[in-house]
């Protein structure tokens, strides 16, 4: 079962992953090597949830949760010592256990709002959630927040032809050389990990045909934001589609903006330097952005009396969280997007 750091270096076991960690506390600087050390237990911490909070399988998880700490502690002393020696990181029993007992913490007393998760509060509040009469807002209607989410980063004028004409300005360049400079910058890297694994993943050759190929099955002269508008007659694209498909797009001209990309001029013609929404112009990376989160989710849990009776009935001792694969996201970081889901509930509660 593949899990991941980052949501796109993946391993097969633990093992592989510690491995990975070493190499990677070796090539970065540190003042310390106790430095050194924390940086790596940090990345242990995430791929521990990652394998145990798992997109595929249910079962790591309720393994976990019904066992007790004592059981963990009864099985992790049975493990070498330590539990992995490398050349510049070395992870010891009560490490490695505190990496599980953090997880089994904090998923005890947590739901997973995400749209497969085994609760079903969880897969209402995710925003993949698809609304059968729509969710208006900016004066038009999308299929689920994530339409409205993924479509508000095209400008209403972009269309088609403009986002096949900047997929053909990416084209020729083989950005492995400028990606990598982007992972050499330390203070750049460890501060938009994410972002940097991203384009690494989605610029190559193969990905950028396929954005190509389906976009190809649309008019050219077409709006894309329109395009992700819901339709009366039915539902376009699944939210799956919106994530990898158009958001997954959109990032990348926004983050090639961001990163003053070699074709950042060309970007800014079809404005991807900014988010555009009626009279506002928000970057990319922006509070103003990530607060738009917000402004949608107060549409859907407190003017629409369905969706504000689920947010509601989950007991308040439970924490709405969000967790993905250890994916984080450029646009709304999953630690800023969970404050933000419990303050809408706290706002739904407010309001009853």
């Amino acid at each position: 079962m593949r899990f991941a750091l980052h949501g796109f270096i993946e391993f097969e076991t633990l093992e592989q992953m510690f491995s990975y960690i070493d190499r990677q506390a070796g090539r970065r600087t540190f003042p310390t090597s106790a430095e050194r050390q924390a940086y790596g237990d940090a990345l242990l911490k995430r791929g521990v949830e990652s394998r145990v909070v798992s997109m595929l399988w249910d079962k790591p998880l309720e393994v976990l949760l019904t066992h007790t700490n004592e059981d963990l502690n009864h099985e992790v002393l049975r493990l070498r010592k330590p539990v992995f020696e490398g050349q510049h990181w070395r992870v010891n029993s009560s490490t490695y256990r505190d990496a599980f007992a953090r997880v089994r913490a904090k998923w005890r007393k947590s739901v997973n709002c995400w749209s497969a998760g085994s609760s079903m509060h969880g897969r209402v509040l995710s925003n993949w959630y698809p609304i059968a009469e729509g969710i208006t807002s900016y004066g038009a209607s999308y299929d689920s927040t994530e339409h409205f989410w993924q479509a508000v980063k095209f400008h209403p004028a972009v269309t088609i032809g403009n986002l096949l004409t900047l997929l053909d300005a990416l084209d020729p360049a083989d950005w492995k050389p400028w990606v990598d400079a982007l992972d050499a910058d330390q203070k750049l890297y460890l501060a938009n990990t994410y972002a940097v694994e991203f384009l690494r993943a989605n610029l190559t050759k193969e990905k950028l045909a396929w954005f190509r190929k389906e976009l190809a099955a649309f008019d050219r002269a077409a709006l894309a934001r329109n395009l992700q508008q819901r339709d009366p007659a039915g539902m376009r694209f699944t939210a799956l589609q919106e994530k990898i498909l158009w958001g997954d797009l959109a990032d990348i001209f926004h983050l090639l903006y961001s990163f003053k990309a070699p074709v950042r001029d060309r970007l800014a013609e079809h404005h991807f330097d900014a988010i555009y929404l009626g009279d506002r112009r928000m970057g990319f990376v922006s509070p103003e952005f990530r607060a738009l989160m917000l402004e949608i989710w107060k549409v859907k849990y407190l003017k629409m009396a369905r969706f504000g009776d689920v947010i509601r009935a989950i007991p308040i001792a439970l924490r709405l969280e969000h967790f993905l694969n250890d994916g984080d996201s450029p646009d709304i970081p999953i630690p800023i997007y969970v404050e933000q889901l419990n303050q809408i509930r706290a706002l739904a509660l407010a309001q009853k």
